[in-house]
């Protein structure tokens, strides 16, 4: 069957539902929002439900903020866990909310907007959640039957062609005003790729091309996209995979792109059943942690390795060298052993309890393209959310900025920290034991070290705070901070736009600034 047959018969879901249980699963007897509202621990509110939108604030500045992050820090995460008296089982499965930061100088502002997805608004008006999540199944609710009735927008924004795009994983973008953060809708690429499955980890290179995917669990089936720096679509395609891994993030090389698919693989029959999306995956450690290897310039030419079963969700870079013996692809990512993190802690999230899984550790891999051989080597440091100054995406590159420091009694990290790949080399800054960071982003500055942009939740101000490091003086502490005077939700995946000065009318609709400056 030739790929663009894939394409289109996976596409034409005419009256067969898209991953629809054909059984519902009983209710849970646990009153999951009831056990929510019980919690005591000091970081159960960094995963309660804002009331609704933030509306443009003024920080408290400390210090001053670099020219060169003279911009706009997007982020994005899972919001709305509570509805009608209900709560989702999984934090993945929240309502969307963009968070932005408009930074110059001694000036931040923040704004926070639900994404008005077409679920968030139906469910909104009705009071209720009319369908199920990723985790969670209820009874009694309409049958999904598209990718994008599931669509919460909750996992990363990609700026493209003058937008916003809020990202999922397995259904449309959704475009977003970048000044206003108003949802304008689902982005569709092609007529045929309407609510087609577009991941949260594209992968921009230096050149401004944007390479993508998407995985139809279902059909096992893999997308590509490659998109021109316009927003253009260039070319998708669709890749028969066999038995189908959740695949969360990818990198790309000079000449390919490398996915590691882990051995949590998609069961049909559990999900007819009556089990949510995600325990409709099991854990199968025998087939190990596969690398598929595909050249850029021809998508059906592919190439598989075998590496230790091992479990990720995140890539830092990739990069191939020409050696005597062939081209070798480098790599790094953060390994975990097993998917419990997955599958146990970020569900008891939603109960307000912290379930202790290890942190995954940062983890450097070798492809021998000629030989077929695979090496592994863990360099026993706690890592998450890994990032690399986006110059050097699919270049060789030796730091990797990422969290770290797993506190006692806490959920997720409290540090960042910057590891070099080459030697295991690291240095970290930690916020303190009542803390939890969020992702950190790389922002160049011509020639010199660069900086570090990233927020944390202060669980003892319960207050949210930006801070600005030197990338090569991490020690140091931030050299710049800006503190809201509330907390936000912990998200997951954001992205910087640099501007070489704000006026009022970038940052902000001028009325809403001139009382935001004035508070």
């Amino acid at each position: 069957m030739q790929r663009r047959e894939l394409l289109t018969r996976a596409l034409t879901l005419g009256a067969v539902p898209w991953l629809a249980p054909m059984v519902s699963r009983a209710a849970e007897p646990e009153n999951w929002q009831a056990q929510f509202a019980a919690s005591r621990e000091p970081w159960a509110p960094a995963f309660a439900t804002p009331a609704g939108d933030y509306p443009l604030t003024k920080a408290r500045v400390r210090g001053r903020f670099p020219d060169a992050v003279t911009g706009t820090l997007y982020r994005n995460g899972p919001a709305g866990h509570d509805l009608g008296g209900e709560r989702y089982h999984h934090w993945f499965d929240g309502d969307g909310m963009v968070q932005r930061f408009v930074i110059e100088g001694t000036e931040v502002h923040h704004q926070g907007r639900y994404v008005a997805t077409a679920k968030w608004v139906a469910e909104m008006k009705a009071g209720r959640r009319l369908t199920e999540g990723f985790g969670t199944v209820f009874s009694g609710r309409d049958e999904v039957s598209a990718p994008d009735d599931m669509n919460v927008a909750n996992i990363g924004v990609l700026p493209l062609g003058g937008e916003l795009l809020a990202l999922w994983e397995g259904g449309s973008a959704t475009r977003l005003d970048l000044r206003t953060l108003q949802t304008r809708g689902p982005k569709t690429w092609r007529a045929d790729l309407a609510g087609a499955p577009f991941s949260a980890h594209p992968r921009t290179e230096p050149d401004g091309t944007v390479w993508n995917f998407g995985v139809y669990a279902q059909r096992s089936l893999l997308l590509l996209y490659e998109i021109a720096p316009d927003g253009a679509l260039r070319r998708a395609d669709a890749l028969a995979l066999g038995e189908t891994p959740l695949v969360h993030d990818f990198v790309v090389t000079e000449k390919h792109l490398v996915f590691l698919l882990p051995p949590l693989v998609y069961d049909a029959q559990r999900r007819a059943a009556g089990a949510s999306v995600l325990d409709a995956h099991v854990w199968r450690p025998g087939r190990g942690l596969r690398a598929l290897v595909i050249d850029k310039a021809d998508w059906a030419r592919r190439q598989e390795f075998r590496l230790p079963p091992g479990f990720l969700f995140h890539l830092g870079n990739a990069w191939e060298e020409e050696t005597a013996s062939g081209t070798v692809i480098h790599l790094d990512f953060a390994r975990s052993d097993d998917a419990r993190g997955l599958l146990v802690d970020t569900r008891e999230l939603m109960r307000g309890r912290a379930g202790g899984t290890p942190g995954p550790r940062l983890t450097v891999v070798e492809l021998r393209l000629r030989s077929g051989e695979a090496t592994q080597t863990d360099l026993g440091i706690e890592a998450e959310f890994p990032v690399i100054d986006p110059r050097r995406v699919g270049r060789q590159h030796r730091q990797v900025f990422h969290a770290t420091g797993t506190p006692g009694g806490l959920p997720l990290w409290n540090a960042i920290a910057a590891t070099d790949v080459t030697t295991g080399a690291s240095q970290r800054y930690s916020h303190g034991p009542q803390t939890i960071v969020e992702e950190h982003l790389f922002v160049p500055d011509g020639s010199g070290p660069g900086w570090l942009i990233g927020t944390v939740h202060d669980l003892a101000q319960k207050k949210t705070v930006l801070s600005c490091f030197a990338a090569d003086a991490l020690r140091d502490g931030p050299v710049a901070q800006a503190t809201l005077p509330y907390a936000l939700p912990l998200g997951l995946h954001g992205a910087f736009v640099s501007e070489p000065r704000l006026a009022d009318g970038v940052v902000c609709d001028r009325t809403d600034c001139q009382r935001a400056r004035a508070a």
